[in-house]
């Protein structure tokens, strides 16, 4: 009995420790929720949230500022998006050539390089698309300058593939040996395999690994700002230069005058970029429930 005792105080303990970290984190991000919203809140007073659905965004002006932070949303959305389609094909191919096509020597050469590029910081990164990549976009489509959306999402998609291989490669080498088994003994070829039952069986941690990479793709900032051309503009177009709204943030906090206008502004680009972020994640949950398998 007493030893019974003891087990049952040690499990409560650990119960009580797991809870504890588990409500700060939530605490933590409530906390953010309101330094946010305490910063901004007097924005929505004067000039009032119409202001941020302005199509400029010019927030130093010798006649009239405006805060409108919808080219910085579209530029956010061109960038994201155009990474995120470059990311998916090349992180999915890669991660299943190393798990199901590579032999063990190249598997032990290819698993270390790709986690040591995941680890280059994103200015150093940043620096190569200012010096070699942007030149690169420039001389191919006969552009004036090669700082435009096309590379800062070439740039996100070399920095988010990492993340997409890494992960989705140890969802796939997951997969139980059975499921290869049965379809290579009902004759299936080993492409077929891989296509038709390995990679739907680990699709649950694919579609996890890219939701990782897109999260690591919107909250980029330094490399994005470094070669996208800051152009707070609406386009559509890959070959225009945009802004993003972390850039916008990296690139004005420092010098906006405290508790101005423009600052109550900036707030409300951190606001819509953490419930995006957040949006995400719940999306990411929901797909994720829904492709689990077993």
């Amino acid at each position: 009995m007493p030893g019974a005792f003891a087990v049952n105080n040690y499990e409560r303990a650990i119960r009580l420790l797991l809870l504890g970290a588990a409500s700060t984190s939530i605490l933590i991000v409530i906390l953010i929720f309101v330094f946010l919203g305490k910063e901004a809140a007097p924005f929505v007073v004067r000039p009032g949230v119409g202001e941020l659905f302005s199509t400029r965004w010019v927030p130093v002006s010798f006649q009239k500022e405006s805060f409108g932070i919808i080219p910085l949303v579209t530029g956010s959305l061109l960038i994201t998006g155009l990474a995120t389609l470059i990311t998916i094909p090349f992180g999915i191919c890669s991660a299943v050539y190393i798990s199901e096509v590579a032999a063990a020597w190249e598997r032990e050469i290819l698993k270390p390089l790709i986690e040591l590029l995941a680890g280059i910081p994103s200015v150093v990164i940043g620096f190569f698309g200012l010096v070699v990549l942007a030149p690169l976009v420039k001389g191919l489509f006969g552009l004036p300058t090669g700082l435009i959306a096309l590379t800062g999402a070439l740039l996100l998609a070399l920095m988010a593939l990492p993340t997409v291989i890494s992960i989705s490669e140890d969802a796939i080498r997951s997969v139980p040996a059975s499921y290869k088994s049965a379809s290579l003994a009902l004759g299936a070829s080993k492409l077929q395999t891989t296509w038709k039952v390995t990679v739907p069986a680990a699709l649950s941690g694919i579609i996890a690994a890219v939701m990782r990479g897109m999260g690591r793709v919107i909250g980029e900032t330094m490399a994005v700002m470094m070669v996208t051309g800051n152009a707070a503009v609406i386009t559509a177009s890959p070959l225009s230069s945009v802004r993003t709204m972390t850039a916008t943030i990296a690139a004005e906090m420092g010098e906006v005058p405290f508790g101005s206008e423009h600052y109550q502004a900036l707030f409300c680009v951190g606001i819509v970029l953490l419930l995006a972020t957040f949006g995400l994640n719940m999306v990411a949950q929901r797909v994720l429930k829904k492709y689990r398998i077993g």
